[in-house]
């Protein structure tokens, strides 16, 4: 029992002399969310501005400048663009798929039409595309394949991984970098938006 006071005394004076270590100092950074927080390369405003300064997506993408706010701009405007071409290469895809699985579920219907045996001559020559519609309701689900759903899988996680990028731009609060983002998604889709709309209707 007589050690315990010398140990607390050492266990105080390890304490004081590892305080100054132990203080959380942010790493450099003013954590307060009052005001712009530093970084080594850029600064990132809480709020909506167009201050030039700001991190985009990697940590040597900083504009500065007019030039490279304008030249930022461009690009996110162009990356826009493409993600409404994606969307709409998705969407033709998926209505030349459908149409597909259509024609081949059909001629699998007809064929099973005529191989009937209890079917006669008269019965075959009624047999109308809407009888084979009829027919291919009964299962609604297309079959695996590995070709289509492989590139349909991989379409998405790049049109996902785009908007992810495009989430981040806009937490930079950089008006600018909206705008363009807006923009570009609105152009997009008065370029590409009628093709996959003109696939769907007559996929």
């Amino acid at each position: 029992m007589s050690r315990l006071p010398s140990l607390l005394a050492t266990l105080a004076i390890v304490v004081a002399l590892l305080s100054p270590f132990a203080s959380a100092h942010g790493n450099g950074m003013d954590m307060s969310m009052d005001g712009a927080m530093d970084l080594a390369a850029g600064q990132m405003l809480p709020y909506l501005h167009f201050t030039p300064g700001d991190i985009v997506l990697f940590y040597g993408w900083v504009p500065s400048s007019k030039g490279a706010m304008v030249g930022t701009c461009i690009g996110l405007f162009l990356f826009a663009l493409v993600e409404r071409w994606i969307a709409a290469c998705r969407g033709v895809m998926e209505a030349h798929w459908r149409k597909s699985v259509f024609e081949s579920r059909a001629q699998i219907a007809q064929v099973d039409k005529i191989n009937l045996a209890t079917s006669s001559a008269s019965d075959k020559a009624s047999l109308t595309s809407n009888n084979i519609r009829g027919t291919m309701t009964l299962r609604n689900a297309p079959p695996f394949n590995y070709v289509h759903d492989l590139t349909r899988g991989v379409l998405h996680a790049v049109q996902v991984a785009v908007q992810f990028a495009f989430m981040l731009i806009v937490m930079t609060f950089q008006v600018s970098f909206i705008l363009s983002l807006v923009i570009g998604l609105g152009v997009g889709e008065m370029l590409f938006g009628r093709f996959a709309s003109h696939a769907a209707l007559h996929g």
